[in-house]
């Protein structure tokens, strides 16, 4: 069963965590012939002020 954890900053609508998690599934389908109803998507999401990128937080970003 192959399971997929992403993990990227809050701030998504439920619509586009919806096409990730399909367009995800369906490229481990693709890649690993991997029945689609096995396959897992984690989707975890962290808070831009806990999220750093080049030594700033997200939030400082303005992400």
């Amino acid at each position: 069963m192959p399971t997929v954890h992403v993990y990227m900053m809050s701030g998504r609508t439920a619509q586009q965590k919806e096409a990730l998690i399909s367009e995800v599934t369906d490229a481990v389908v693709s890649s690993i012939s991997a029945p689609k109803e096995n396959v897992r998507v984690i989707i975890s999401e962290v808070p831009k002020s806990e999220y750093g990128i080049g030594g700033v937080t997200g939030e400082k970003l303005g992400r």
